[in-house]
């Protein structure tokens, strides 16, 4: 059997093996998962629809244009249909996290339980050219949903970090222990002052929160500006693909269904409350890494990708590939490695990511031959 399809673990039997954590049981209970209509966000609630009994749902996202909207239309269309076969009530709102009287609104409405924060301005490149819009979602939508935590107790605050608040570290594997002071872009700068921000609103307020470092990840319906996205639109125009730094460049590429198998079991173990000896209490506060802890060449992952392709049917078989890749330098903004160690995942929550690049980037090219040549055959009607 697949291993993409051993991840349905029912959520009542995940074990938690960490004894200072809270457990908690998501069924039944109000769920808030902002950005559900991102990658992410949308295999999120796909999964608690399957997996919770009873309970509700909210979802919202700003639907910004920062990549084709047509594709988070798709995902909310998905999660529609979705929703009218389980046992979850599911709500969609369309704004902003940045507006903070519609975020003190659903937190009147709903009394959420639980918060998923996976609403964020992505992208290390745009950020330099676009700055504003990562200090109003990254920044002061965050804050917002630590207020609104704050006034309106909650049982567990997750939030997505990410991987490149690692910078230029050059210790390999990437442990949360390490000291990340010198962010590359002002995207890893906006995720390193989220976990700042909550560590202060976990000690000062005893809100449970614990933020997690996604590490590049990919597959089915994903974002169109992580590469293997577009090397495939690319390579399908017959245009050039750049491959930076000449192909030096190691991923720990994370399949988005490990993705979601780690978020659903964090959520179930929120860090213990406790009182500390000077009579405060201690943060409630824990940050993981979420990352397969093998990283791929970029050569290697291209390789991968475009026998996928052919396999799929995406691109022909005497697709010529090295007419069509081309090596340049390092880009501002990226860094030549990146590396997971998540011992501490596989120790508290007894997960490990395990699905193999292969695997998970065989699911994508599938779903790319289904959805955007499903597309073209329409319009040609």
């Amino acid at each position: 059997m697949s291993r993409v399809k051993t991840l349905t673990n029912n959520i009542q039997r995940i074990q938690i093996d960490n004894t200072n954590m809270q457990k908690i049981d998501l069924n039944g209970k109000t769920i808030l998962v902002t950005g559900h209509a991102g990658f992410i966000g949308s295999n999120l609630v796909s999964r608690l629809f399957k997996e919770m009994n009873g309970g509700t749902v909210v979802g919202i996202d700003n639907l910004n244009n920062y990549y084709d909207t047509t594709l988070k239309d798709y995902r909310l269309g998905q999660l529609k249909v979705k929703s009218e076969k389980c046992k979850v009530k599911y709500v969609s709102v369309v704004g902003s996290i940045a507006d903070k009287n519609l975020i003190e609104k659903l937190f009147a409405e709903y009394k959420f339980d639980i918060v998923v924060n996976l609403a964020a301005q992505a992208g290390v490149r745009y950020s330099i050219e676009n700055p504003d819009v990562y200090i109003e979602s990254n920044i002061i939508g965050f804050y917002n949903l630590l207020e609104a935590c704050r006034h309106n107790p909650v049982e567990h605050l997750v939030y997505a970090s990410s991987s490149s608040v690692y910078g230029g570290n050059k210790k390999v594997p990437f442990s949360t222990d390490d000291r990340v002071d010198n962010p590359v872009s002002l995207y890893a700068a906006t995720k390193k002052s989220n976990e700042l921000f909550a560590h202060c609103y976990s000690k000062l307020y005893n809100i449970p929160t614990t933020g997690l470092r996604f590490f590049t990840v990919y597959g089915p319906a994903g974002r169109p500006d992580m590469a293997y996205f577009g090397f495939t639109n690319k390579l399908l125009k017959g245009e050039t693909i750049q491959i930076y730094n000449y192909g030096n460049c190691r991923r720990d590429f994370t399949y988005v269904d490990d993705i979601v198998e780690g978020v659903i079991r964090v959520m179930q173990g929120a860090p213990e409350k406790k009182v500390g000896e000077d009579g405060l209490p201690v943060p409630p506060y824990a940050v993981y890494n979420i990352g397969g802890g093998q990283p791929e060449n970029l050569l290697d992952f291209v390789q991968i990708l475009q026998e996928e392709l052919v396999r799929a049917g995406v691109l022909p078989q005497d697709y010529d590939f090295e007419a069509h890749k081309k090596l340049v330098p390092m880009q501002p903004g990226d860094v030549p490695t990146t590396y997971a160690d998540a011992e501490a995942l596989e120790r508290d929550y007894g997960f490990t990511p395990k699905i193999t690049l292969r695997e998970g980037l065989r699911k994508f090219a599938e779903w790319y031959k289904e959805y955007y040549f499903s597309q073209m055959s329409c319009s040609e009607k």
